[in-house]
Order: C-alpha cells, then sequence, then structure tokens
C-alpha cells in the first residue's frame, strides 16, 4: 500500500496564487474563490489516483495556511476579527483597523505558519465545514480520502498553550465523530513537534491526548504522523496508545529498534524536503527492516515542500534532470516502492559513498573590535539618532515582471530591460529622497528573488522555468537546485549599486543575500555536507562584499533571516550548527574595512531564541522583525551591544500602520535600548507591496522617527 502524507496546494502554474490576489484586490468574489480552489482540489485528487497512490489524502488544501484552518476549526478566532469582513484572510493579513496575527517558520522549513492566539478566554468548538466537505468533494469525484489536521499537541506547542489540552481534546472527539458519521474510516493527525526535544511533562500529554482520543468508540481510525527527524522518546509513548498507525520520517530519522506489533507504519522512504531521486535499494532496505504488522510506503514529510513536477523543465542539463524528482515523480516512486515490496524485490544496496573531508574553516575571521569600528562608521556616515533606513526591496511591478519575461522570452532586448530598470532605480532613490530616509537602497528591481538572483549569477546552481513552492499565503519562491562546487565567475550586484550610489549623497546599502539562506532557500547537494556547501557561498560573497567596498559603497547588508531556520531540532545538534554558521557569516563579511558598515536581517523566525548566535555574527547593525512580535522580541533583546533595528512596519500585511503606531513601537524600544543603538525600519523587504502602501507607510516612520528626534533633543 501506498500513500504521501500532504501535497503542493499552490497549482502547478500557481493558479491560487493569482485567485487569491484577485480576490484580496476586490477583482473577483469569494464564491469565485472557492471555485478555483475546488477546482485545484479536484485535479490533486485525479492526478494522485491516475498515479496510483493506494490512500489519498484530503483537506491539505489551504487558502492560507494549515494552522491557521486548524485554528478556524477549533474555533479559536480571537473575539476582535470575528466582526470582520473576512475573519480568516483578517487574522492572516489584517485589516486597516486590525493587525494580524503573528507569523513564523514552520519547524526548520521555509514555510510561514500564523501563530494561534489563545488565551484563558479562548472557548474551543468545532467547525468541521472544511474537512466535511471535502471529503465530499473526493467522494462526489469517486475518490475516498483520508483528512489530514494539524494534531492537538503540535496545535497547542506551537501557540503556547499545552495547558488547554484537556479542553481541545473534546472538538477533536467531536471531530472524529463527524468524520465517522461520514463514513470515513481513516483521519490523520499531523504531530511534527513530536520530533523535537520534549519534557516529561509534554510526553505525558501526548500520552494523555492519544490515550484518550484512542479510546473513543466508533471512531475512524488514527494515523499520527510525525516528520522533520526522529521521534526518539516520543515513539514508545506513542506506541503504547491504542492509535492504529505512526507515521515515520526514516530519511531524517532512523528505523525503530523497537517491534511496533499491533500498529501499521506509514514508512516515509521518499523525502519529501529534497529533489533527488530515491535510491529503491537503500528505501527498500529500510521497509523490510520495520518491525510492525503492515507497512505502508510514504514520504517523509508533506510534498507541500517541493515543486509539482519536472516535466515542464526542459532547460535543466539532461544529466541534472535524470536525478531529479518533483512531487509528482515522488508519488510514482512510493507507488513503485510499494510494488517491489509487495513483490519480494531485493535491488542491490549501493556502498555507502566516503564521507567527504571538511576543511576546517570553523575559526571565525575577524574585524576589528566593534567600538573601533562603530567610532569609525559614525565619523564616516555620519548619521542622525534613529536613522531611518529600508530592508532592500521596493515594489516589484508588473511592468518589471512582465519585462522580465519578456526578456526570457526573447521578446524584449537586453538593453531595452536594462533601460527599465535603470529608470526604476532611479525612481527609487527619489521616492526615498522625498521621503527623508537616511540609508538608501537601490531597491532591487533587477532581482527576481533575494536567492535565486545569486543563483543566477553563481557556478553550480540550476534555477527552474516552474518549480515554484510556497512560502506564505499567496507568495512563492522557486528554491535553486545545488548540484556542483559554488563559484562567483564575475561581480553580481556592483553595477547597479553603484548606480544607485552615484545618484545621490546619502548613503546606499550594497544588498547581498548571506550563505546560510542561500543554501537553505535552495535545494541543496545530496553529495556533499552541507556545511562545506555554505563555506563555498560564504567565499563567493567575501568577493562580493570586497568589490562593493571598492565600487564605494560605504554601507553592505548581507541578510542572514534563514539563521534560525536551519537551527537543528534538537538541542544536542545546535551548538555544532551555530558555530560553523556564524563562522560562515563572518568569513564572507570580515573582508569589510572598518568604516564600512555591515547589516544583517532576519525576519520571521523567532530570532529572540537564537541571540549569541547573533550577537556572534558580528554584524555593526541587525534588522529583526517585531512588528508581529512586539515585547516577545524586545524584551529578548534588551541590553543589545550593537545597532538593533527593530521592525515598525508589517509588510506582510496591506495595512498602513500610522505615525502614532509606529511611535509607540519606537518608543517601546527605547524602553529597553539606548538610543544611539536604535534604528528605525520596516520589518522585511518591501518587494510584495504597492507604491501607495509603501509610500504612505514609510512617510509615517519617518514622521515618528523625526519627532522622537525632537522630544529627545
Amino acid at each position: 500500500m501506498s500513500t504521501v502524507l500532504g501535497y503542493p496546494r499552490i497549482g502547478p502554474r500557481r493558479e491560487l496564487k493569482r485567485a487569491l490576489e484577485s480576490y484580496w484586490d476586490g477583482r473577483s468574489t469569494r464564491r469565485e474563490l472557492e471555485e478555483e480552489g475546488a477546482r485545484l482540489r479536484a485535479a490533486t485528487w485525479r492526478r494522485l489516483a491516475e498515479l496510483g497512490l493506494g490512500e489519498l489524502p484530503s483537506n491539505t488544501f489551504s487558502f492560507y495556511d494549515q494552522v491557521l484552518d486548524t485554528a478556524v476549526l477549533l474555533g479559536a478566532v480571537p473575539e476582535r476579527y470575528r466582526a470582520a469582513e473576512d475573519p480568516y484572510f483578517a487574522m492572516a493579513r489584517g485589516t486597516d483597523g486590525l493587525a494580524p496575527l503573528r507569523m513564523t517558520k514552520w519547524f526548520d522549513t521555509n514555510y510561514h505558519y500564523i501563530v494561534p492566539e489563545i488565551g484563558p478566554e479562548t472557548v474551543f468548538t468545532l467547525d468541521a465545514a472544511k474537512p466535511l466537505g471535502e471529503v465530499r468533494e473526493a467522494r462526489a469525484l469517486g475518490h475516498e480520502t483520508r483528512p489530514v489536521v494539524v494534531g492537538p499537541v503540535t496545535f497547542l506547542l506551537l501557540s503556547g498553550a499545552l495547558d488547554r489540552l484537556e479542553d481541545v481534546l473534546g472538538p477533536y472527539a467531536d471531530l472524529l465523530a463527524a468524520l465517522a458519521a461520514e463514513g470515513v474510516a481513516w483521519v490523520q493527525l499531523d504531530e511534527p513537534a513530536l520530533v523535537t526535544d520534549l519534557t516529561p511533562a509534554q510526553l505525558d500529554a501526548v500520552r494523555a491526548a492519544y490515550d484518550r482520543l484512542g479510546a473513543l468508540s466508533g471512531r475512524p481510525r488514527i494515523l499520527v504522523a510525525s516528520f522533520f527527524g526522529d521521534l526518539g522518546a516520543a515513539l514508545p509513548a506513542l506506541a503504547a496508545t491504542p492509535v492504529e498507525a505512526i507515521g515515520l520520517d526514516l530519511v531524517r530519522g532512523r528505523v525503530p529498534d523497537i517491534p511496533l506489533d499491533g500498529k501499521t507504519v506509514v514508512a516515509g522512504v521518499v523525502s519529501g524536503r529534497d529533489v533527488w531521486r530515491t535510491d529503491p535499494g537503500r528505501a527498500l532496505a529500510t521497509l523490510r527492516a520495520i518491525r510492525a504488522d503492515r507497512v505502508v510506503v510514504g514520504t517523509s514529510c508533506s510534498l507541500q515542500h517541493v515543486p509539482y513536477s519536472t516535466a515542464a523543465e526542459d532547460d535543466l542539463p539532461p544529466e541534472l534532470l535524470s536525478r531529479l524528482a518533483f512531487a509528482e515523480e515522488k508519488v510514482a516512486e512510493v507507488v513503485e516502492l510499494a510494488r517491489l515490496l509487495a513483490e519480494g524485490a531485493a535491488p542491490a544496496v549501493p556502498d555507502e559513498p566516503a564521507a567527504a573531508a571538511e576543511p576546517d574553516r570553523v575559526r571565525p575571521a575577524a574585524r576589528s573590535p566593534y567600538p573601533v569600528r562603530a567610532a569609525a562608521q559614525a565619523g564616516h556616515l555620519n548619521l542622525p539618532k534613529l536613522p531611518t533606513t529600508t530592508i532592500g526591496s521596493f515594489p516589484q511591478t508588473g511592468e518589471l515582471r512582465r519585462a522580465r519575461a519578456e526578456v526570457v522570452a526573447g521578446k524584449l532586448a537586453e538593453d531595452g530591460y536594462e533601460a527599465l530598470v535603470r529608470r526604476e532605480i532611479e525612481h527609487v532613490i527619489q521616492v526615498q529622497e522625498d521621503l527623508g530616509l537616511d540609508v538608501l537602497v537601490h531597491g532591487e528591481p533587477e532581482r527576481n528573488d533575494m536567492v535565486q538572483y545569486f543563483a543566477e549569477h553563481l557556478d553550480g546552481f540550476a534555477v527552474t522555468k516552474h518549480g515554484w513552492v510556497q512560502s506564505y499565503g499567496s507568495r512563492c519562491t522557486r528554491p535553486p537546485i545545488i548540484h556542483g562546487d559554488v563559484r562567483r565567475p564575475e561581480p553580481i550586484t556592483v553595477r547597479w549599486s553603484a548606480y544607485a550610489q552615484s545618484l545621490t549623497s546619502r548613503p546606499v546599502k550594497g544588498m547581498l543575500t548571506g550563505p546560510v539562506t542561500i543554501v537553505a532557500w535552495s535545494f541543496d547537494r545530496d553529495d556533499l555536507p552541507v556545511r562545506e556547501v555554505v563555506f563555498q557561498v560564504a567565499d563567493a560573497i567575501a568577493e562580493e562584499v570586497r568589490d562593493l567596498e571598492a565600487a564605494g559603497l560605504s554601507v553592505i547588508q548581507v541578510d542572514e533571516p534563514a539563521l534560525r531556520e536551519l537551527l537543528p531540532l534538537r538541542a544536542a545538534e545546535q551548538p555544532a550548527y551555530l558555530e560553523w554558521a556564524v563562522a560562515a557569516y563572518r568569513r564572507a563579511t570580515a573582508v569589510a574595512a572598518d568604516r564600512t558598515q555591515i547589516h544583517t536581517h532576519l525576519c520571521y523566525s523567532d530570532a529572540d531564541q537564537i541571540l549569541a548566535a547573533i550577537d556572534g555574527l558580528d554584524a555593526d547593525v541587525t534588522t529583526i522583525e517585531s512588528a508581529r512580535s512586539g515585547r516577545r522580541i524586545l524584551d529578548a533583546v534588551s541590553g543589545y551591544t550593537r545597532g538593533l533595528g527593530p521592525g515598525v512596519y508589517d509588510i506582510h500585511s496591506p495595512r498602513v500602520p500610522s505615525a502614532e503606531e509606529v511611535g509607540e513601537r519606537l518608543a517601546a524600544a527605547l524602553k529597553v535600548l539606548p538610543v544611539e543603538r536604535v534604528w528605525v525600519n520596516p520589518d522585511c523587504g518591501l518587494k510584495t507591496r504597492t507604491y501607495p502602501q509603501v509610500e504612505a507607510s514609510l512617510g509615517n516612520v519617518v514622521a515618528a522617527a523625526r519627532r522622537l528626534r525632537e522630544t529627545l533633543g
């Protein structure tokens, strides 16, 4: 038997993105959005059935995020959103009068989820319309499905509310009863939090939750799916409960050393996190080592983290393409492995490749001490108190996107495109000067993505045409594929950054993406340790820093938003990772002179959990997300000894913050940080916003900073 834990939901050509943005812009109705969602779901079930998959999942589709869907399912909608025209999207994106809920990364992936807001006053009540509706939709099309829901322990741990377990289990029990009444045979409860370090009390919560749900009579059979790592101590706890099946990530985890008598194991031997073909011999050996009543071949996690299909990638080198497997190809692998397992086939298992020797590069490179650099930079840059800046990108207009596509299609000459980029940079500089920002950016009009742009200019990377993966809501990226040694054949960003600096007397930031982030937001090699790949990229970025400085750029930002994202989920593995990740960043930036101000940026990544490592990066200025996280971040950064910009403008929402709102956020920052350390900035890049939104918001940001300067004298 075969199954997958989930599937991409944005559409092979990002149909969901276009439908969402049309609805948000008022160009279509909610009914039309729902119709497009139904069409995408039907296409997914049809394709999975055509590929021969044994058991089909449902309720993996979402208009924004599966954790937000679970909050709605359980009635955990804060009161202030209930009167909104569309409470679901108000929680996700905010409205003119409402800030959205907090957003952060889904474990160690680049997918963002909406953090539920649960307090003592939250009343949990079941609203099962979505999972029941999808079961009925699929059945009408001739498909029986297994509904997928975020499990109670993970939902509450992500919400910081595990003390509400007893209250939330009632609606979960009601859900099981409703699904049973609908004739559903199996339900999948996703519990990725079980692969993290759990306390004894949290393990007790796992036992209590699944003892209670497992003891219900007349319910569907329960598959508890874990992924992103090894269950460790959670496995015996879960195995002792009455649930019928356990999903194991056997790509990142190991074959259990205990028998799972009486259980079905959904064996995740096909990776849902990378794009490389599965070795059938090794996978079959793993499958046969499992001791359980029944083994179902599956994926290590949901396939939402990989693109749809390699079929449309006709520009990739044939040798590389033959090694790749996206979602459709991975489903085919799952089906084929199930056939081979049933037939008793035993392909030879190849020898394990010899471990590649890793150069000793972990010792961090060093610049002069921060006080020495800070004095040199203050004299050179001459910035006011509370200097204002942005994170890097400005809105990517439809004209720019069309022109980029026309260049690729051969419909627009390169010089015509470059003229457009030049005009856009001139416009961005003028907008910032008119607004009164202190440190400017060139707006990145030439860049399609902060990682893909670098991948297109570095050896060792391949870029897809249609390899889209959802990051959050309607935001999609095309992660590059690293398949060889990384080298920089020529400067990447110097030309446009230097042109922007030539247009103004104010400092312009050179904008680079950090080595950890470039690797984390790409599909990494399968034949070299990730640490060594990161150091190869660090060497390329160091060359770019050196060239930007030589071209006259006095401020250089090297973003590292994925620093927290790559942090191993188990505490024992974290120090070694942070040691080499910090060393790689410093290797990339230590070439800068003392008077060159190095900035870095982290967003939506629980930066408060790795402040020691952020300090170790030794950047002169760090900008972080805090517009949604608020006090949680500010309390953690109290006493930070370098420049810090807590984001005062949430760019992931279309709402425009008032100058008073920005001023309140700045005042909160000044309660925990000295004024000479505080920078004023949005919490992320402005690429996804419109110019009217950006100009109004940045105008209020600058106004708030000026008022505070006057107040402070």
